[in-house]
């Protein structure tokens, strides 16, 4: 397969410089990142007038903030006098932004309001803040740095509605998050996230958690995994699906049709299990449709919004994974646990409890991708061959090189 000069030999993984060539990272933050909507947070971060947090992504560092209409927007962290970063802190609070070079101040609406000691001639109304494209569904908040007109934001999530619908997660808040600075290429880490071929000999607890041959088969997202497996596990689905329409429940799957990254996925817990926990109990309140009345289905839901976000849900509590591209050998991997807006720490639940099982399996995968990555900075370095448990990487690299070839 070649696309514009970038060549793979099918069914083998990619050559090296897709993973350390610092110009085909910034290419691939100008032909995929910077131009689709990209989860940055949950609204509940920022619930007040004048709250703010920064999101950075390359060179790039965004304000966020949620303005005296309650509205959020999101700016350029970049003062129009000569280029500070504005913003230094993480996140916080301010009712007016404040350049610490020059003093040049804007209001929540990215307005410049004071610059001290200008000509006659200068008209502030020219000066705001540059703007991101920014939009919110169901608490996740979303930016587009595009220098257009966006892709449309309802025809993007529009087929992912029913599943985020079903957990509530606009009624949820964020009970823990944690990063993992990895010294790897985002490429390797979103590409160890879309297989399980490593999680039987990585990963004990997400293998206690969930049936052996859900994991062979359905590890890696839906279908990812050989076909006999796919096959042997439809009993399991469809018993499944059986009892959830009898509850009145979603237990559907999406494929974005186009080749995109876009995927939303129902599926069993096994073993009776109502929740990725240690012993399999539900860890907090039930959230979203799943307090009206019918109880736990077992369900487990997958939704990817592109590669750099997925989100894992039991029908107590969500995960948020983000990969953010930091430079051609740095990423950040983002984990966020969701639970109902409603739920008390130590009461309805406790953090060591809802953590349990992603803090411990990211703490490995770090560990896995950071080998994975000194590896192929190596001469001895060649494309291997995909096993058959590995349809979702291979569904992702030849989505992301028909993206970079475009």
């Amino acid at each position: 397969m070649k696309k514009n000069g970038h060549s793979k030999q099918n069914g083998f993984s990619m050559e090296q410089k897709f993973y350390v060539d610092p110009n085909i990272f910034q290419a691939d933050l100008e032909k995929i990142a910077y131009v689709d909507w990209l989860f940055v947070d949950h609204d509940s971060r920022i619930p007040n007038p004048g709250d703010y947090f920064v999101f950075n992504i390359g060179k790039e560092s965004i304000i966020v903030t949620r303005g005296k209409d309650s509205i959020i927007r999101a700016f350029f962290n970049v003062c129009r006098h000569r280029g500070s970063h504005i913003c230094t802190e993480s996140e916080g609070n301010k009712q007016v932004l404040v350049c610490p070079y020059h003093a040049w101040s804007y209001d929540l609406e990215g307005n410049l309001k004071s610059a001290r000691s200008m000509p006659e001639t200068f008209d502030k109304k020219e000066w705001s803040l540059i703007k991101c494209h920014v939009q919110v569904y169901a608490g996740m908040i979303f930016i587009n740095l595009s220098k257009q007109d966006p892709r449309d934001f309802n025809s993007f999530i529009a087929p992912l509605k029913p599943y985020m619908d079903l957990h509530g997660l606009g009624d949820a808040r964020i009970a823990f998050r944690k990063k993992f600075l990895t010294n790897a290429n985002w490429k390797l880490c979103v590409e160890n996230f879309y297989e399980c071929y490593h999680c039987t000999p990585s990963h004990p607890e997400y293998c206690k958690v969930h049936d052996k041959t859900f994991i062979s088969a359905h590890g890696g997202g839906l279908n990812t995994g050989p076909d006999e497996d796919i096959k042997k596990y439809e009993k399991t689905i469809k018993e499944w699906k059986n009892k959830t329409e009898n509850l009145g429940y979603l237990n559907d799957s999406y494929t974005d049709e186009t080749g995109g990254m876009r995927s939303a996925s129902r599926t069993p817990l096994p073993n009776g299990f109502l929740s990725e926990t240690v012993n399999g109990k539900m860890t907090a309140p039930l959230m979203g449709q799943f307090k009206q009345g019918q109880g736990n289905d077992c369900g487990y839901t997958n939704v990817s919004f592109n590669a750099f976000t997925s989100l894992l849900m039991s029908n107590d509590h969500a995960v948020v994974f983000n990969f953010i591209p930091n430079d051609t050998l740095n990423t950040t991997m983002e984990l966020l646990w969701l639970i109902d807006k409603d739920a008390k720490e130590d009461i309805d639940y406790k953090v060591k409890d809802l953590t349990w099982l992603w803090d411990i399996t990211t703490v490995a995968d770090k560990k896995i991708i950071e080998n994975n990555q000194k590896g192929v900075l190596s001469r001895a370095y060649m494309p291997g061959p995909y096993s058959n448990q590995e349809k979702g990487v291979v569904q992702l690299v030849d989505w992301y090189l028909n993206q970079i070839s475009t």
